[in-house]
């Protein structure tokens, strides 16, 4: 068997595939040739914080022209850490260490955005600037689960400090600067973290904020602190380079909500309102990390109340993908996993090619190369004849 090339063989199979037809994202839209987005994927590789010459590669293996890709959780500020080694983009230093990975995925025709998060309570004091209690809305801790320290031990998650009111409008400035930093380093936009127990999250779940104040309580109340985040940055930078990740089923870091469906129906409204680049949502079957479980609820709410780009992520495969894009339920389908092991994963998904298999055991480890840019491409899978 020879090396497998994409030509005009596959033609019929790609007009029908709408993974593979375009799409224009945002209001002044980026032109995508297709709908297989890199999703954020925390790596740890990125050592004090900085960038490394190691993920130019990394990125640039999973580029294609026209293809949308979105960066792991970047820190906005020194009180955002609560993973090892995970990068920044809140200085000039870590700027300078974005613009080759950039410059990488620009050079092959990609579109990059940043994905910009604050971890709120999940995070250690080890993490934090004098040891200080990690900000949350709530100075209640996350009971279940542990976090891992640059050590590589493991510890229960530290108390936290409630954001106290007249605070707020300094950790929205935390995201609009890490947002114009972002331009600077030559992104195409930012994605917003509002998922998955993070600090926006842990204002918009009533089973996390307790607040009494204008902050907490009542949905509006909750939804108000990461809204103000999306309007000082779209003021910022311009709405057409705006997005945000919601995972209003998700429970990470005792982050359930009673009411999942209002809340993200809520949030896809008033983002409509807003005219922003994308909706990012997570399916409600992938709720923890590593656990997939059935469940009576869908995005179609959501999918419903938002009039621009959906994105929708969280365990598809290809099939799933396609059968999303055909009902309508999403505009472009997120792949995480698939897409770390694959670096080629829309060459394989046109072919409809075997795919690598994911070794979960060197997902978070710092090593630059293993499990990080050594999964094989088509043709290095396949073996030549003259081999």
């Amino acid at each position: 068997m020879g090396e497998v090339h994409v030509g005009e063989d596959v033609a019929p199979e790609v007009e029908s595939n709408p993974l593979f037809q375009p799409l224009e994202l945002g209001p002044n839209p980026f032109h995508l040739s297709h709908r297989i987005v890199l999703a954020p994927l925390t790596r740890c590789r990125s050592y004090g914080r900085l960038p490394q010459p190691h993920a130019i590669l990394y990125y640039a293996q999973r580029t294609t022209p026209g293809g949308l890709l979105i960066t792991e959780a970047t820190g906005v500020c020194p009180s955002s850490d609560g993973d090892p080694h995970t990068p920044s983009i809140y200085t000039e230093e870590q700027v300078a260490g974005w613009k080759p990975i950039v410059k990488a995925v620009h050079d092959k025709g990609g579109i990059f955005f940043t994905q910009l998060w604050h971890c709120g309570r999940m995070s250690h004091t080890s993490y934090q600037p004098n040891g200080a209690p990690p900000p949350s809305s709530t100075n209640r801790r996350i009971e279940e689960g542990e976090v891992m320290l640059v050590d590589g031990s493991f510890q229960p998650y530290s108390e936290p400090k409630a954001i106290e009111t007249h605070e707020i409008p300094t950790y929205v400035q935390h995201f609009v600067h890490s947002a114009k930093q972002s331009i600077a380093a030559g992104f195409d936009g930012v994605e917003l973290h509002g998922a998955h127990g993070y600090l926006l999250d842990q204002f918009l779940k009533d089973g996390v904020n307790d607040r009494t104040d204008q902050y907490g309580g009542s949905l509006e109340n909750r939804c108000r602190f990461p809204l103000e985040v999306v309007d000082a940055v779209v003021a910022a930078i311009g709405r057409e380079r705006v997005g945000i990740r919601l995972s209003p089923f998700a429970d990470y870091g005792d982050s359930a909500d009673s009411d999942p469906v209002a809340l993200g129906t809520y949030m896809a409204e008033q983002l409509n309102d807003r005219g922003i680049a994308y909706v990012h949502y997570v399916e409600p079957d992938k709720r923890a990390e590593g656990e997939v479980e059935t469940s009576p609820h869908t995005l179609w709410p959501f999918r419903k109340a938002f009039k621009g780009t959906f994105l929708s992520g969280g365990g598809y495969n290809r099939e799933e993908g396609i059968n999303a894009l055909k009902s309508g339920k999403a505009d472009a389908v997120v792949y995480g996993r698939l897409f770390l092991s694959n670096p080629d994963l829309p060459k394989r998904f046109k072919l409809n090619a075997p795919l690598n298999k994911y070794d979960r055991s060197t997902f978070y480890t710092h090593d630059p190369v293993v499990g990080y840019t050594d999964y094989p491409f088509l043709e290095e899978a396949i073996p030549s004849p003259h081999s």
